[in-house]
Parts: structure tokens; C-alpha cells; sequence
């Protein structure tokens, strides 16, 4: 009985799971910019925040951009200093897999965390020598959020002071006004 379940379990995830989860070398987006044209035509799985802007086009495809560095999980707003560069690609999608998704990431909200599975395209000539992951597969790991930022009340509390200080002055420079 056990053994006939397992066997119906895993031919449920062949025929319900496409092959390109199984087939898919994994990599960073850090290592597709590395390594861009050993990569060129190969199937990659990748992780990162969806940023930038939704670009629907009348072909039927999304274009937006998948970054991958340090920010995805600890953004600006809420973590402190710079800790290192924007590393990201391209992306291309059907508008499909774009259904429903999280508006992308930018200075005041983080992007959807997405898994992605596609072709790397590099200096591909049918769109001008342009380099992108065209999507095949998109799995949302981490919905998009706002990013909470509180008040710096360092600022703040020197603004006053200054403002009272320009009263003060104001006071004493104008005292009939």
C-alpha cells in the first residue's frame, strides 16, 4: 500500500511539475552577470526581487528587471547604510505569468521575491543585442510589501532647533516688528 502511494505521488510531481524545475542549473543573478556569455542559451533557475517597473508591451510579453543583491532581503529603508551595489537583469515574461503579481520594488516598497526558470539570452540579435532571462516558470516566495521608515530624529530635532533659533534671532534683530 505504501509503496503503490509513493509511486502515485511522484508521478503526480512529474506530470504536474514542469521539467524545467528538475532540468534548471541554479545560479545568482550575480553569477548570469559574471558568467553572461557561458550562460548564453542555458536554462537557469535564479531568485530575486522583481524592481523598476512592469513594462507590458503589445506582443504579449512583461518586461522588468530581477535584482539579486544584498537589498532583496534587507532593504535601505529599513536596514541603515549601503551595504554594496545593485547587481540585476533583465527580464522578459509572458504577461501570463505577470497576473497578479506585486507591484515591483522601488524606494518606498520592496518587490515580490520570485523564483524564476528561463533561457538566458545574451546579446541576443533578435532584440538589438540585448541580454535578459526570458521567464518561463515564475513562483512568487515572498509577497511585496511597503517599506516602513521611520523618522530620523536626529534631523528633526535639529530642524527645531535651528527654527527656534531663527525666531530667536528674528526676536532680537526686529524686536517692534
Amino acid at each position: 500500500m505504501r509503496r503503490a502511494l509513493r509511486s502515485t505521488l511522484m508521478a503526480a510531481v512529474f506530470l504536474f511539475v514542469p521539467t524545467a524545475a528538475f532540468t534548471a542549473e541554479e545560479v545568482s543573478v550575480s553569477e548570469i552577470v559574471e558568467m553572461a556569455a557561458d550562460l548564453a542559451g542555458q536554462e537557469v533557475t535564479v531568485e530575486g526581487e522583481l524592481v523598476g517597473d512592469y513594462g507590458f508591451r503589445d506582443d504579449g510579453w512583461m518586461w522588468t528587471q530581477l535584482n539579486g543583491d544584498a537589498y532583496v532581503h534587507r532593504p535601505l529603508r529599513e536596514e541603515g547604510s549601503p551595504i554594496g551595489a545593485n547587481v540585476g537583469i533583465g527580464v522578459r515574461m509572458p504577461v501570463e505569468l505577470a497576473e497578479g503579481l506585486d507591484p515591483p520594488g522601488g524606494y518606498r516598497n520592496r518587490g515580490p521575491i520570485v523564483r524564476v526558470t528561463g533561457i538566458w539570452k545574451y546579446h541576443d540579435p533578435s532584440r538589438q543585442g540585448e541580454s535578459y532571462l526570458e521567464v518561463e516558470l515564475l513562483t512568487v516566495t515572498e509577497s511585496g510589501r511597503q517599506l516602513d521608515e521611520g523618522p530620523n530624529w536626529t534631523a528633526v530635532i535639529f530642524g527645531a532647533l535651528l527654527l527656534a533659533g531663527a525666531g530667536i534671532v528674528a526676536l532680537i534683530t526686529h524686536p517692534d516688528d
